[in-house]
């Protein structure tokens, strides 16, 4: 698809009954596709989000189920989930990992709107890349044709609509008589679509409209659902506007039935920032239970995260400025008790001073206890800012931060990550035994500040948050200093 605007991260949800079959999916994934959003559920989860979400926040599926040995086996199970999804009002993009199954029923799956059937047990790296690749251009070839659609819509269609949109509004109701959607004074405007932006649509207060039916403005009571702004394996994040507190908030809600499952999944994360008072930490104004499923309301940052930030390039100032930034963040959370564990630019939030604010702690434990990096052999983490201990499973400390703020690093001066590879344990490998990354020649001067956060033994890496903060501080009055030298 040819576009002069980047096209937006695809949203991959890998469905499967065995979690550790899926964290293993994920860590691919990772490599595969590494700007996209993957959520795992389980099996019972799926049956919820077909039925809250209607697969409107989906683009590819990844589905692992039984499907028997014939079309009208009852333990069919993958079958009867492609039926259901081919009900749904958005379907998105099906590849079937079979379990049991045979050419009929891979037949069938196709006939279902599966883009793939692969049986789960010869199921390899290169097969799931290859797949997912296939079902993405599906995906962008749907969103072309949607954006042509958007295209054909004549100037006097857009503007007629818009005229209707204004005359519904300026009597208190959209068109076709149901009520608009209850936007406070003072609330922002819901940004467009790019997409439809760029086709010239009038989307004004029916097409806002149109866009927060999308979600389900009554899930959590006390917030108005406004948009979707982002997702994590185990969760959906909104921008929401609070009636108590009478602004918007970034509203947290779990994808798991807690009530249940009895597990509680952003409670330990509510519990993690609430040790942690301070404007480096994002804040929590409220935590809940309702119907099922937990939410967290925290602060909306508006600025977007550090990955953005990256993607359009950082000075050597900026670059030293959010190092220190992130490093007296991590400080702070360290002094609290607790490593993070899951360092990485799209958990670093910006504020309009240029501050951060560090999110995501769900993956966050004391420093106090065993804190291993593995639950039952399932690695937790992104496989690109993983520390070479954790990567091994072995127990972890305040400096396997600092070998997460070593990659960022390196990722802001040099412009791209130091280990890739075709393969999440490729990666993960190269965390644990190849070479020291070496940044470009022009920027040679931080290398040795570089290979102290990225020493493969803790040992030799900075001991404390404090002695990163005043080595980069250090190197921040060297680099002012050359560039007042070099504009005299």
């Amino acid at each position: 698809m040819t576009s002069n605007r980047s096209a937006p991260p695809a949203r991959v949800l890998v469905v499967d009954d065995d979690v550790r079959y899926s964290e293993w999916l994920r860590h691919h994934l990772d490599v595969v596709c590494p700007q996209a959003s993957v959520s795992l559920l389980n099996l019972v989860e799926f049956e919820r989000w077909c039925t809250l979400f209607s697969g409107r926040d989906c683009d590819l599926l990844i589905l692992g189920a039984a499907f028997g040995e014939s079309p009208e086996d009852p333990a069919a199970l993958g079958l009867s989930l492609l039926r259901r999804l081919r009900d749904q009002p958005a379907t998105p993009a099906v590849i079937a990992l079979a379990e049991q199954g045979n050419e009929l029923t891979a037949v069938r799956a196709m006939q279902l709107g599966a883009v793939d059937y692969l049986p789960k047990r010869l199921l390899t790296p290169d097969r799931l890349r290859t797949a997912v690749r296939i079902a993405l251009r599906r995906v962008e070839r749907r969103v072309a044709r949607r954006l042509a659609s958007l295209a054909n819509l004549s100037r006097e269609q857009a503007l007629q609509a818009q005229a209707e949109a204004a005359v519904a509004a300026a009597f208190g109701e959209a068109p076709g008589g149901a009520k608009p959607a209850d936007v406070p004074a003072g609330a922002p405007e819901v940004p467009v679509p790019a997409e439809a932006a760029e086709a010239g649509e009038a989307l004004q207060p029916a097409g806002v409209a149109a866009l927060l039916a999308a979600a389900n403005a009554e899930v959590i009571p006390g917030y108005t659902l406004r948009l979707k702004i982002g997702e994590s394996e185990k969760a959906v994040v909104y921008l929401a506007t609070s009636s108590h507190r009478g602004h918007n908030v970034a509203l947290k809600v779990s994808k798991t039935l807690s009530e249940a499952s009895g597990r509680h999944i952003l409670e330990r994360e509510y519990t993690a920032i609430m040790a942690v008072r301070s404007p480096l930490v994002v804040e929590i104004y409220d935590y809940g239970l309702h119907a099922g499923m937990e939410y967290l309301a925290m602060e909306y940052l508006p600025r977007g995260d550090l990955k953005a930030r990256i993607q359009r390039g950082v000075s050597e100032q900026d670059a030293l400025h959010y190092i220190v930034q992130i490093a007296s963040a991590l400080q702070v959370v360290h002094e609290a008790g607790l490593v993070h564990r899951d360092l990485k630019p799209p958990n670093v939030m910006l504020r309009e001073n240029d501050g951060v604010a560090l999110i995501d702690f769900g993956l966050a434990r004391s420093l106090l206890g065993n804190t291993a990096s593995t639950h039952t052999g399932v690695l937790l983490g992104s496989p690109y800012y993983m520390s070479p201990e954790q990567a091994l499973g072995e127990t972890l400390d305040a400096r396997s931060d600092f070998y997460s703020l070593g990659i960022i690093c390196y990722e802001m001066l040099a412009g791209n990550k130091p280990y890739t590879g075709e393969t999440a344990m490729e990666v993960l490998q190269q965390h644990v035994s190849a070479p020291l990354p070496t940044l470009p020649p022009e920027r040679a001067r931080y290398q040795p500040f570089l290979e102290r956060l990225l020493a493969k033994a803790r040992g030799e890496r900075f001991a404390t948050a404090a002695e990163i903060i005043v080595a980069a501080a250090a190197l921040s009055q060297g680099a002012a200093g050359e560039a007042q030298t070099s504009a005299a």
